[in-house]
């Protein structure tokens, strides 16, 4: 059972939830950047939350299904259609042989994940076959051409939960630390009482942002430290850079706070442009 990549859009890629553990071997987890958007679309279908698949940023793929398929979206609105009718999010929908699903820009959001019923069958690298842009890891970006087999995973892990509702401007949940210290006081209020803007630089690394300046007290540079999804960097710039799916394992800039991983699907699905804003928290329970 085959889907035929009509065209791959801006960036379409294999995902699943990763690869973790390899952290030591300086392996990210990687995987959806979008983590509920991608269990939502797999229940939907009735496939386990890690089954693989496809993540379209900003442009949406057009594919040709050379079977009957049940499928589903989640994330962001893609204006997709099915033969010319329109598919809603987070709704099973049934493909017939022959058929052409068509995602369109992104009219709100970044990343749109498309779930076959099955999965997608994509060789496995340290158990996943999510593809990591930094390091090159997993299948490579789909190209025109490409076929994709499905119908191998079985096995729902619970049902969907709703939906999350989009607003124009998101509030940030994050931990102070490890290296709040070497800020002046000033900047832990400067990030939980300013709003800041999403670059246009911002993949699936990080999220760069925009905004009040988050001054050091301490100049130098540390030793490289290891870094989790969620860790919000300071350069000497000042500028905050929030790690997402791909981030390196380790970085020298000194992390002032780490986002609630329950929140980063905000600056996953955040165009450039979007504000977004933080508030401090004390504990990591969502």
């Amino acid at each position: 059972m085959t889907i035929v990549v009509d065209k791959p859009g801006s960036l379409t890629l294999i995902q699943d939830l990763g690869r973790a553990g390899f952290a030591h071997l300086a392996v990210p987890r990687s995987g959806a950047a979008d983590r509920a958007a991608c269990i939502r679309a797999n229940r939907r279908v009735g496939n386990p939350d890690n089954a693989a698949v496809l993540e379209m940023t900003l442009l949406g793929a057009r594919l040709r299904f050379e079977a009957e398929a049940a499928i589903a979206l989640a994330g962001a609105d893609m204006h997709a259609r099915l033969d010319g009718v329109d598919v809603a999010l987070d709704t099973l929908v049934t493909v017939q042989r022959g058929q052409t699903l068509a995602c369109h820009a992104a009219l709100r959001g970044v990343r749109t994940y498309l779930a076959v019923a099955g999965g997608i069958d994509a060789p496995l690298f340290l158990g996943s076959s999510a593809r990591d842009l930094l390091s090159g890891i997993g299948p490579p970006p789909l190209r025109a051409g490409d076929r994709l087999v499905f119908g191998r995973a079985h096995g729902a892990e619970g049902p969907p939960a709703p939906a999350p509702e989009f607003v124009d401007e998101p509030v940030l949940r994050f931990l102070p630390g490890p290296r709040d210290d070497w800020f002046v006081p000033a900047a832990l209020a400067a990030l939980a009482e300013g709003a800041f803007t999403v670059s246009a630089d911002s993949n699936r690394i990080a999220t760069r942002l925009t905004g009040p300046l988050l001054t050091r007290a301490i100049g130098r540079e540390l030793p490289s430290e290891g870094l989790v999804p969620g860790a919000i960097q300071v350069p000497l710039d000042g500028q905050p850079v929030v790690m997402l799916a791909d981030h390196p394992t380790t970085g020298g800039y000194p992390v002032i706070g780490v986002v609630l991983e329950e929140d980063l699907w905000q600056l996953a699905q955040s165009q450039p442009g979007r504000r977004v804003r933080f508030t401090r928290t004390e504990t990591a329970e969502p």
